[in-house]
C-alpha cells in the first residue's frame, strides 16, 4: 500500500487521482496536516484513507505505519514558496527538514524503505549552462532550494548506508488543472504566474506584474519551463514502477524542455481567455535567471516518460479551473 504525504496539495492530489485511475483495486494512505491542502481536493474518490496529521509526528507516524502495510512513501508534504522561504527560513528548515527527517526515522523503524521525493530545478541555482541536467552542479540560491537539496542528501546517505531505494523528481515549472474540473491549483497567496495572470483576466486582480523586461532574451523577460500536473503526475507513477525493481537512488528532472517567456504565457492566455490582460511593469526581483528550462532526456529514456500537454492546452486547463473553483 502507498502512503502519500500532502497528497490534499495540488500536486499530491493530482498524482493521487492519476495512480487510483492506473490502479483500479489499490487504496492510498494520505497523511496532511491541511495548512496548504485541501480536504476538497481528495474527495473524488472514496479509496483514500485520510489521516489529518504532521508528517513530523514520530509516534503518530508509527502508529500508521503499525495498522496499514505501507510499503512505500510519495514525499509532496513540503512549503514551497521561494520568497516566503527567504523572509521565514526557520518555518522551511523545520517544515520541509525537520519533519522530513522524523518521518524517515519513523520510516526506518518501520522498516519501510521506498521513498519518491517531491524535489525542485531550485536545488540547481543560477544556471552554468542550459539546458539543466541532473549532472549540473546543485547550488541553491534560496533557502526552499536548500531544504530541498537537504533531503535529497539525506536520501543519499539512507540509500548508502540502509540500503534505501528511493527517486528525487525534481519539477520545473507546476501548472494547469485536471480535465475534470474537480481538482486544480489553489493556493494562498497565489505565486505562480499563469494562476495570476489569469485571476488578472478575470477581474480578481488590478494587472499582472512582469518583474524585469531586460533580460538577455528575446523579449525581454523570464523564460520558464513549464509542466502540466497531470504530466507530473503521471511521471511519479512511471518512477514508482521503477521504484519497485530498482537498487540505490536515482534523480530526474520533470519539464517539457521547451521555455516560454513571462510575455508569451501573457499573450496566449489572451488568445485562450479572449480578453485584455492589464499589464504593470516593475524591477527585476533578486536571484531570477533569466532562463530556466529542463533536459529531461533521462526521464524520456529511462521512465519512458513524455510530457503530453502543450502550452496552449496547460493554460485552457487551467483557465476552466479558475472561472469555477472548488476551494
Amino acid at each position: 500500500m502507498l502512503l502519500v504525504t500532502g497528497g490534499a496539495g495540488y500536486i499530491g492530489s493530482h498524482f493521487i487521482k492519476t495512480y487510483l485511475t492506473q490502479n483500479p483495486d489499490a487504496q492510498v494512505v494520505v497523511v496532511d496536516n491541511l495548512s496548504e491542502g485541501h480536504p476538497q481536493a481528495l474527495d473524488f474518490s472514496d479509496r483514500i484513507l485520510f489521516f489529518q496529521e504532521n508528517i513530523g509526528n514520530i509516534h503518530e507516524m508509527g502508529e500508521i505505519f503499525k495498522r496499514h502495510p505501507i510499503d512505500a512513501i510519495v514525499h509532496f508534504a513540503a512549503s514551497c514558496c521561494v520568497g516566503e522561504s527567504q523572509t521565514q527560513p526557520t518555518r522551511y528548515f523545520q517544515n520541509n527538514v525537520v519533519n522530513t527527517l522524523n518521518l524517515l526515522k519513523a520510516m526506518d523503524e518501520a522498516n519501510i524503505r521506498k521513498f519518491l521525493f517531491s524535489s525542485t530545478c531550485a536545488t540547481y541555482g543560477t544556471p552554468q549552462r542550459l539546458p539543466l541536467d541532473e549532472s549540473h552542479p546543485q547550488n541553491p540560491i534560496n533557502v526552499y532550494g536548500q531544504t530541498k537539496l537537504m533531503i535529497e542528501q539525506a536520501l543519499q546517505t539512507y540509500s548508502a548506508t540502509l540500503g534505501w531505494s528511493y527517486t528525487a523528481l525534481r519539477y520545473f515549472n507546476a501548472a494547469g488543472g485536471d480535465n475534470s474540473g474537480l481538482i486544480g491549483e489553489g493556493h494562498s497567496p497565489e505565486t505562480h504566474l499563469i494562476p495570476l495572470v489569469l485571476k488578472a483576466a478575470l477581474g480578481k486582480r488590478d494587472a499582472i506584474e512582469i518583474y524585469g523586461n531586460d533580460y538577455d532574451t528575446p523579449d525581454g523577460t523570464c523564460i520558464r519551463d513549464y509542466v502540466h500536473v497531470n504530466d507530473l503526475a503521471m511521471a511519479h507513477c512511471k518512477a514508482l514502477e521503477r521504484l519497485n525493481t530498482q537498487q540505490g537512488g536515482d534523480a530526474f528532472n520533470l519539464g517539457t524542455t521547451h521555455g516560454a517567456s513571462v510575455q508569451e504565457v501573457i499573450t496566449l492566455c489572451q488568445k485562450v481567455t479572449g480578453r485584455d490582460i492589464p499589464i504593470n511593469h516593475a524591477p527585476r526581483r533578486p536571484g531570477d535567471p533569466p532562463v530556466l528550462v529542463a533536459n529531461a532526456d533521462k526521464a524520456f529514456s529511462l521512465l519512458n516518460w513524455a510530457p503530453q500537454y502543450t502550452l496552449e492546452k496547460i493554460i485552457e486547463t487551467a483557465w476552466a479551473w479558475e472561472q469555477t473553483p472548488r476551494y
